[in-house]
């Protein structure tokens, strides 16, 4: 078998500006690509947390579409890291992202992660890293 790694992960929104905001300002993400196919009627933003050979987040904006996607059963969450856990909750709350309560205590009686969810509904795990 080959040496795999995950390239991105795609997700498709109704708002193209709006998440590419959300995940700029929440998370700190940059956009490091953008393809426009016009006769296709999609765009694609690539987005990355700016680490060498990181994962990056591809979101897909269909032209004609117009309602909400149904996320289904399958779709869990994203999850990302982040190093200091209690400021990130605290920056997430005065921004108005609706953060869960902080949850897992850890080993040393510290919460270990909380959720946010983007403008599409999508859940996204901060987990302490």
């Amino acid at each position: 078998m080959g040496n795999y790694r995950i390239a991105h992960t795609m997700i498709r929104v109704i708002d193209l500006d709006r998440s590419i905001e959300f995940y700029q300002e929440a998370l700190g993400f940059e956009q490091v690509k953008r393809r426009d196919e016009p006769n296709d009627e999609y765009t694609l933003v690539f987005l990355s947390d700016g680490k060498p050979n990181g994962h990056q987040l591809e979101l897909t904006y269909n032209y004609r579409q117009d309602v909400p996607y149904d996320l289904g059963t399958a779709y869990g969450h994203l999850a990302v890291l982040v190093d200091d856990l209690e400021a990130s909750w605290a920056a997430h709350e005065a921004k108005g992202y609706q953060p869960t309560q902080l949850k897992g205590l850890g080993s040393d009686g510290r919460p270990r992660y909380y959720f946010i969810a983007d403008p599409d509904g999508y859940k996204i795990e901060i987990i302490r890293n």
